[in-house]
């Protein structure tokens, strides 16, 4: 790896750097103290100059076989990897996490670069077919006719708060945008711009290493303003974004008022809902309430997918489950939060169901002892409360959660048609409950993008049969996911060629090309 582990506050533009206004700061969560240091705020010249090299850089590297473009990814996987410990050591004094759950991370990270790097090789994302020509067809021939996906252009990252690497600069936005054929322009987290930094100069440095053109990659860091005008240049084709409701949307709103609107993949709020079916109650109560505490309190909370909302059916069973979780609760200790903002957004979310008269305060973590820290806490409210006050579904991103009391599984059903769209859906049952879980899977599937039996919604597999998406406000889009190999698909489009010479033709799509490749001949898959 060429490219220096050494963090300058830099925006790193192609294969140069820039930045004149050096105001921001990383911020030592655990004490609040600033981290050196200074980092580059971007200006409006620097996003159209990352921009414009990534326009320039799109015909070039969309023509790239798919074996250097795998090897792309697989470099940059490497070089993560080679920058060792001094990656972990920021991460850690930038976020608050702990070097074992960056060490997992990390390992995610690389680990979904080199299986979409496998993707590529494979050739099914071309979604190739072939209708080949009927001359002699009546009443009227059919022309010959090929299709290919091809990449859409030049892609903005967001990067995430939460998930300093496998969410952010070479997350997964960034791993299926280039494996589809599309430059990136990420725009980093000031929650964690030298962490960010070291795995750009990683990207920067495969840039290089593969021959591939400067604009392939580029970061910059800003605020709200620089977002912004990322998302407005023309050269801008699609938008990943990981983070609040209120950020998607704000982005989807200058994505749609374009002269050429442009696809928003935004992946916002979700409070995950938990179902305790009364067979499982019965026979387990009490591990269910430890292991919903363990999931809860996982990173500080503060996981899209963490369980914020549980329904269960009224009854001794389901204050087994309470005194279990209570008591699990108590013995927690928080951890810093990744921000002060993102604390301070907890802290008056918590406030807002504790001064709920509808809500009654079931159990809380221990006492914050350190900057950034609140207590977990576990809410309670029945079912009549929770459908007539709609605030009670408001997100909390942390380690808060809300029981839903109800009269019987009828109204578990009842409540989940008024939900909105979620990442993630959880089922609690044994088999005396799956005439139950009958009535209200139909509901999910119309509200869900994942729904899960017996486990918790923390933790997110990189895989082929993953989704992570859902109907909005979960996502943006309902028909993607930003997660798993489909993710690919968000960056992509189909181009149909009608009668074209054979030498004119895509080589994946020549007579000759074709034939190790995956693809439908009439329909046919071979």
């Amino acid at each position: 790896m060429t490219d220096s582990f050494v963090i300058s506050g830099d925006l790193l533009i192609g294969a140069g750097t820039a930045g004149d206004d050096r105001s921001a700061y990383a911020i030592n969560p655990a004490t609040g103290a600033n981290l050196e240091p200074a980092f580059a705020v971007a200006s409006v010249a620097d996003v159209d100059r990352a921009c414009a090299l990534a326009a320039q850089a799109f015909d070039a590297y969309r023509a790239t076989s798919p074996e250097v473009r795998a090897a792309f990814l697989e470099t940059i996987a490497a070089n993560i990897m080679d920058i060792g410990d001094v990656l972990i050591t920021r991460g850690n004094e930038e976020t608050g996490l702990p070097a074992a759950r960056l060490e997992g991370e990390r390992a995610r990270t690389v680990g979904q670069l080199r299986l979409f790097a496998q993707v590529v090789r494979s050739g099914e994302w071309l979604d190739l077919r072939v209708d080949p020509a009927l001359p002699e067809r009546k009443p009227m021939p059919r022309p010959d006719l090929r299709l290919r996906q091809i990449p859409l252009g030049p892609v903005a990252v967001f990067g995430a708060s939460n998930f300093p690497l496998a969410f952010s600069v070479a997350g997964g936005d960034t791993a299926s945008a280039l494996a589809a054929g599309c430059p990136v322009v990420v725009k980093g987290h000031l929650a964690h711009p030298g962490t960010g930094e070291l795995v750009g100069r990683a990207i920067r440095a495969a840039v290089a290493a593969c021959n591939l053109p400067e604009g392939v990659f580029s970061l910059v860091t800003g605020a709200n303003e620089t977002g912004a005008a990322l998302v407005r240049n023309p050269a801008i084709k699609a938008v990943g974004f990981t983070g609040s409701r209120g950020g998607g949307m704000a982005l989807a709103a200058i994505a749609a008022a374009r002269p050429e609107p442009i696809p928003v993949y935004a992946e916002m709020s979700s409070i995950n809902p938990v179902y305790l079916f009364p067979a499982a109650l019965a026979a387990r109560a009490e591990p269910l309430g430890k292991s919903f505490v363990d999931s809860l309190t996982l990173g500080a909370g503060q996981f899209c997918t963490n369980p914020g909302l549980m329904f269960a059916v009224d009854g001794a069973d389901l204050d087994r489950f309470v005194a279990s979780a209570s008591g699990t609760l108590t013995e927690r200790a928080p951890a810093p939060m990744l921000t002060p903002g993102i604390h301070t957004a907890y802290d008056k979310g918590v406030a807002a169901l504790a001064g709920n008269e509808a809500v009654k305060t079931v159990a809380q973590g221990q006492a914050a002892d350190g900057v950034n820290r609140s207590p977990a806490i576990f809410f309670e409210t029945d079912a009549v409360h929770f459908l007539a006050d709609e605030r009670l579904a408001n997100e909390v991103f942390g380690a808060s959660s809300l029981l839903v009391r109800c009269r019987d599984v009828a109204e578990m059903v009842t409540v989940a048609e008024k939900l909105e769209g979620q990442l993630t859906a959880t089922l609690h049952l044994d088999p005396g409950d799956h005439a139950d879980a009958r009535k209200l899977l139909p509901v999910l599937e119309r509200k869900v993008g994942r729904i899960l039996a017996n486990g918790w919604p923390t933790g997110v597999e990189v895989s082929h049969a993953m989704v992570h998406g859902g109907p909005f406000p979960a996502t943006s889009d309902s028909r993607s996911t930003s997660v798993g190999t489909l993710a690919i698909r968000r960056f992509l489009r189909p181009v149909s060629y009608q009668d074209l010479p054979d030498a004119l033709l895509p080589p994946e799509l020549s007579d000759d090309g074709i034939k190790g490749l995956p693809h439908l001949l009439d329909g046919v898959r071979k």
